[in-house]
């Protein structure tokens, strides 16, 4: 894919050929690598993706740049698919770029990574979350929570918060899902859950009168149910309409406006795990949160702010060991503290975050704090 603009507008090209420029800028730019689906299934969270990521840039070029040094990216579409992944990875490499930020799903970050790994290039997966992204090495990094963590928490959130105990498990049948899941059920004892019944689907999947059917014979306390908002929509208007009456728990993929616009009053009540606060009164949230809303008259959500924070990452280590030397900038994205939107960014020896996880409620349409899901213990990441 071609990059026409400064951000990157795409063509696409015969033959899979990958070709990048970045139409305007200087030599003494830094740029900085970008994948990300713009085309394909993951097209809307591609385009939270690239958002986060623009407003990121825009940010930083307006507080000085990289010590003086206008920051750009070089974005590729990679359509969410691991097979475009590799080719845009050894673009990138062509290109010189000395760091690359993805913003898109666990299988073409997974595909990428060992490629930037062996070439000594840092790495930051902004919101992939399978386990063996950041065991391709120690240039590669994740500035969002592992599934398994996030299931965890979703086990802390029904027992100690929602305060329930009989839950059916709803699992998409991806890494994303599975994930999850395993999470959960990790740390379902601990809390005293009862998992009555549990059920997967495919990617592909929109109609869920069998599931809706078993879940209603089983009359669950809580529902905890994996998936992306254009399967979680579906799934859960169509839980509603067959009368159950469960509450609902969610996860980072139902962090998005679109959600509620295709679950519509279904979404009511709905309380996910994620890392985005919408009322927070923190600075670095709220010029994140308010300056998203200003830029694009939409709402922001958590695949734009986790790469927000990516951006934030990478160029706060450009800053403290210059642009031009990838070991320099790997050292110093490892041993860096970030305070971003999606909290304060430390990373462990496996390239793992460890924070606090956002728990938010949808009402009117909007998600709002529910609580902070706080454990240190439970939430850690694995370590090497």
């Amino acid at each position: 894919m071609y990059p026409r603009t400064l951000y990157s507008r795409t063509l696409k090209l015969a033959a899979l050929a990958f070709f990048a420029s970045v139409v305007g800028a200087s030599a003494q730019d830094v740029r900085v690598g970008f994948h990300v689906p713009q085309t394909g299934f993951a097209a809307a969270d591609g385009k939270s993706a690239l958002h986060g990521a623009e407003l990121a840039v825009e940010q930083i070029n307006a507080q000085g740049g990289i010590n003086g040094r206008k920051l750009v990216l070089v974005v590729y579409d990679d359509q969410g698919k691991a097979d475009q992944a590799q080719p845009i990875a050894n673009r990138l490499l062509g290109d010189g770029v000395k760091v690359v930020i993805s913003g898109s799903y666990s299988g073409p970050t997974r595909a990428a990574a060992s490629i930037f790994q062996n070439a000594k290039i840092p790495y930051i997966s902004a919101y992939a979350i399978h386990p063996d992204i950041t065991r391709a090495g120690d240039f590669v990094f994740r500035t969002s929570f592992m599934g398994e963590v996030q299931g965890r928490a979703g086990a802390k959130l029904v027992g100690d918060f929602i305060k329930k105990k009989r839950v059916t498990m709803i699992n998409l049948n991806n890494d994303f899902g599975q994930a999850l899941g395993a999470g959960f059920k990790e740390a379902a004892p601990k809390f005293g859950l009862q998992i009555v019944s549990e059920y997967n689907y495919g990617m592909s999947d929109r109609q869920f009168g069998s599931i809706v059917a078993s879940v209603k014979r089983d009359n669950p306390e809580v529902i905890y149910a994996s998936g992306y908002f254009f399967t979680a929509g579906p799934l859960v208007s169509q839980l509603r309409a067959g009368g159950v009456t469960a509450t609902i728990v969610g996860q980072e993929g139902y962090d998005t406006p679109n959600f509620v616009d295709i679950a519509k009053t279904a979404a009511e009540g709905v309380i996910i795990t994620t890392s985005l606060d919408r009322d927070s009164k923190d600075t670095e949230m709220r010029a994140f949160i308010d300056g998203y809303e200003k830029k694009y008259n939409i709402a922001a959500d958590m695949v734009a702010a986790t790469t927000h924070t990516a951006v934030r990452v990478a160029a706060e280590a450009m800053r403290k060991a210059g642009a031009d030397d990838p070991v320099k900038i790997r050292e110093a994205i490892a041993n860096g503290k970030v305070h971003a939107a999606t909290g304060t960014i430390v990373f462990n020896d496996l390239g793992e975050i460890s924070k606090n996880v956002q728990a938010q409620i949808i009402k009117d349409g909007k998600y709002h704090h529910y609580a902070v899901i706080e454990d240190p213990v439970l939430l850690a990441p694995p370590t090497k």
